[in-house]
């Protein structure tokens, strides 16, 4: 999409530019923001490459029309598809090469930057953490701000600094035992990473989390402490505003059909993200304890989402075991689409998640009372999971991150996992504390609610 005049509100004061990395996981969490805050009338202007807003645009046809779109163009990258049983790390190496064109984005982004900062009072920039190479000639502008978007939880920031500084003893916050980062990240990532100026952290003007203070407020506020007089705001869960209403006469998913017959907190939820893709193996592994398992549930199996998800070649469609399907007619339904994870974890039926962790997947799970069953991957899924089932209390493990993590997960441990969060009297405790987590958490978002008021703190901070 050009960039025109008609674009940029001459009227406006201040206008905010949101800058995301190229995975699904990323680009959905700053497409909420973007929409919370074009709800306070601040235009946004929301930069990606040609195919992930065409991606993102896809996805979430609702709700975005106020937002200003800009599609650039960069250098063809590859798009191979995903490697399942990866020896090194299950981390999704497939999607590097975006990740890597999505830095060209610099100069398309800085000419787009020169343009609202001659017009605006003010340009706000919120970046990806992983973006700040291209937010870099902010720096050079006088009415620019720049704030750093993080999509994992303040849980996950203050065990990282918590470790670096020793692991000292912290008054009033609990830091328990969690999982190393052996085999969450591959060595050819970490050396990506290694490439960022770290100056660029230190010249932002402050750290945005989607979390909530209701349930991560210690986190945040240690957070706070360590940030050298730079503000931390906790702005989520972004999710809860999220939730797409659709009316009767538009397309509504039908497993949500499906749904609607079931018994309240009667299905598991099987989904891991669009970043994993299992063996076929590991697949029939979980198509066995499913079924053996005799809970309800629906199964979204897809492949995990390559750089191009418009590249023209059929993803993969994964075997189940022979008559699968028909054996589990009625009791469960394997979903091989894009669904909705937000409307269906919000379904009475929903009584439990068996998840990959990732954190965008957990506020969705908890802000609607749901349990996880944890089965985290790569990245920051290990410390996700744990502090869901250490921290919070609202989930079990499925997979033990520093025991288990090489090992394939057996249709027996699958079965008794969901047996034990759907069937027991300890997974019924884990499902009233999610509950007791939802109701903090939807307070947190009303009116005169903590996270309300910290959105408000935001809008006010850069307004000002």
């Amino acid at each position: 999409m050009a960039l025109n005049e008609e674009n940029i509100p001459h009227e406006s004061k201040v206008v905010v530019l949101v800058i995301p990395s190229p995975a699904q996981s990323h680009l959905n969490q700053l497409l909420r923001l973007s929409r919370q805050i074009v709800a306070h009338n601040i235009p946004v202007h929301y930069v990606s490459t040609i195919t992930h807003i065409r991606q993102v645009t896809l996805r979430h046809q609702n709700s975005i029309s106020d937002i200003h779109f800009h599609a650039f163009e960069v250098p063809p990258f590859v798009s191979p598809p995903p490697i399942p049983n990866n020896p090194e790390s299950d981390f999704p190496s497939h999607l590097i090469p975006s990740f890597v064109a999505a830095t060209q984005l610099r100069e398309p982004v800085g000419k787009l930057l020169q343009s609202l900062s001659s017009q605006a009072k003010k340009v706000i920039i919120i970046h990806d953490a992983l973006m700040a190479s291209v937010a870099q000639d902010a720096i050079n502008l006088p009415n620019v701000e720049k704030y750093i978007f993080h999509i994992f939880p303040a849980f996950v920031a203050s065990v990282y600094f918590w470790e670096g500084q020793g692991r000292p003893p912290v008054e009033d916050i609990h830091f328990p035992e969690v999982p190393s980062d052996e085999g969450c990240l591959p060595a050819h990532f970490t050396d990506l990473l290694s490439t960022h100026d770290y100056n660029e952290f230190l010249n932002s003007n402050g750290d945005i989390y989607n979390t909530s203070r209701a349930i991560e407020g210690p986190y945040v506020d240690f957070m706070q402490r360590l940030n050298a007089g730079k503000k931390v705001w906790a702005l989520g869960p972004l999710n809860l505003l999220a939730i797409e209403k659709n009316d009767s006469t538009e397309f509504r998913h039908p497993c949500m059909e499906w749904l609607d017959k079931q018994e309240p907190n009667s299905v598991i939820y099987v989904c891991f993200g669009t970043t994993t893709t299992f063996t076929e193996e590991q697949n029939h592994h979980i198509a066995t304890g499913l079924e053996q398992s005799k809970q309800k549930f629906i199964w979204v199996l897809r492949d995990a989402d390559k750089g191009n998800i418009f590249d023209g070649s059929e993803a993969k469609e994964h075997e189940l075991p022979n008559g699968f399907e028909e054996r589990v007619k009625g009791m469960g339904l394997v979903v091989r689409d894009w669904a909705p994870q937000s409307e269906i974890l919000s379904h009475p039926s929903m009584g439990g998640f068996l998840s990959h962790c990732g954190w965008n997947s957990c506020l969705e799970s908890l802000s609607m009372g749901v349990p996880i069953a944890a089965w985290p991957i790569h990245s920051d899924q290990p410390k996700n999971a744990a502090l869901v089932t250490e921290v919070l209390k609202a989930g079990l493990v499925v997979r033990d991150w520093s025991q288990r993590r090489n090992e394939l997960v057996t249709a027996s441990h699958v079965e008794n996992c969901v047996r034990r969060l759907m069937q027991t009297k300890e997974g019924e405790e884990m499902r009233e504390r999610a509950v007791r987590l939802k109701n903090d958490i939807h307070r947190s978002t009303n009116e005169g609610g903590i996270s309300r008021m910290e959105m408000e703190s935001f809008i006010s901070h850069i307004t000002q």
